[in-house]
């Protein structure tokens, strides 16, 4: 049986920033049967020009990630940068311990989610997302 797209209350745009493949593609998969338009980018050092780019409503972001720049450098990057920083940032990490949790938020993630994150979770997280203003 193949599942039906289905409509979001509202399309938003998603940066997926995920280094394990399968991970990104189920993601991106998820993202797209939900009604939104996905993007994947596989290293955090990818993820600022890509924001820049596409000019995502919202960030799902990895902690542990490959090449120098892990997760909570992303948030970091991301709250600095003037034409970033109303971005919706989500941390998506196997990382769950309470610690983990504190390290995202003081990174400037906007909520921290422990894998697996099913789509019924998903969902709700993205319903929950503030409206921004339209972007120019």
């Amino acid at each position: 049986m193949r599942a039906k797209k289905r409509s979001a209350a509202r399309s938003l745009s998603v940066l997926v920033v995920e280094d394990d493949v399968d991970v990104a593609r189920t993601l991106r998969a998820l993202l797209e049967l939900l009604g939104h338009r996905a993007r994947v980018v596989h290293l955090g050092r990818d993820a600022i020009a890509a924001a820049r780019e596409e000019r995502p409503d919202v960030l799902l972001c990895d902690i542990g990630l490959p090449g120098g720049i892990d997760g909570y450098e992303v948030a970091r990057r991301f709250r600095a940068d003037a034409s970033l920083s109303s971005v919706h940032l989500i941390a998506v990490t196997g990382w769950g311990h309470p610690d983990d949790r504190g390290k995202a938020l003081e990174a400037g993630f906007n909520l921290h989610l422990t894998k697996p994150v099913g789509p019924d979770r998903l969902e709700a997280v993205l319903l929950a997302v503030p409206t921004q203003p339209p972007r120019p």
